[in-house]
């Protein structure tokens, strides 16, 4: 019997490691992992670059007209970068200042259209993990499996800190609540397909878990909903295909 690929939405606040996880099952499961929010990051990343007005439609819709986004992998990391134009932006859209804005940019209705437009298509053949705010309630409704992510607020600001602290050390703490508190408000009451829990996801709270063993939950999870449950490998240590 062959295996039945599914489609995997996690949704989740900020800093709640939805990329980690959605690149580690992509890996186990020899899925396509499609990161939206590097999307949106890419997307708030031209319009600061090119100084475009937020609230000018008409500018809005031609920045949109001239801007492609593609997910490239990397031979070296094996892992999937962001591509604006044909430009490696990684690096760059993981920065403070694309995350001050990010929020912004993306509860504007013309972006989320032109993101989730692009994000449908990437899911047509199936067999992909896609994390994001919206993915289980607006761009993939009827996913098989749909986890929602969420951690303690003191330990997502501790690991946000840990992350951008890496590439830039005069970055506080208190610079990073504040960050994450607005993009939570701004991410559960815009008007565009606002952070919520879809009424079927499943509620995955990592703030004590360790990355493996959010991982051996959530391929418990994804064998459930296959219909081929041969589909994953064995998640148990002992099995031959468990997490070292």
């Amino acid at each position: 019997m062959s295996a039945h690929k599914i489609i995997i939405a996690i949704d989740g606040y900020s800093s709640c490691g939805k990329s980690t996880l959605a690149q580690q099952m992509a890996k186990k499961l020899g899925y396509s992992y499609i990161d939206s929010g590097a999307m949106y990051r890419a997307i708030t990343l031209y319009f600061i670059r090119n100084n475009i007005d937020l609230k000018n439609h008409d500018e809005i819709l031609v920045a949109l007209g001239n801007i492609h986004l593609t997910f490239e992998v990397d031979e070296m990391t094996g892992t999937s970068e962001m591509h604006l134009n044909d430009e490696n932006v990684e690096r760059q859209i993981r920065e403070m200042l694309v995350a001050d804005k990010v929020s912004d940019v993306a509860a504007i209705k013309e972006v989320r259209s032109f993101a989730v437009a692009q994000q449908k298509r990437m899911g047509k053949k199936k067999g992909i993990v896609m994390d994001g705010r919206d993915i289980g309630t607006t761009v993939f409704p009827d996913a098989e499996l749909k986890i929602f992510l969420t951690a303690d607020p003191a330990v997502r600001v501790q690991r946000r800190y840990e992350e951008l602290f890496k590439t830039d050390p005069h970055i506080s703490l208190e610079e990073v609540r504040h960050n994450l508190e607005i993009r939570d408000y701004i991410d559960t009451s815009r008007a565009e397909s606002p952070l919520r829990k879809a009424d079927d996801a499943i509620v995955l709270d990592n703030t004590n878990l360790t990355r493996e063993e959010q991982l051996d939950i959530a391929l418990e999870w994804v064998a459930d909903r296959a219909t081929n449950k041969s589909l994953i490998p064995d998640p148990s240590p002992k099995g031959k295909g468990g997490i070292a």
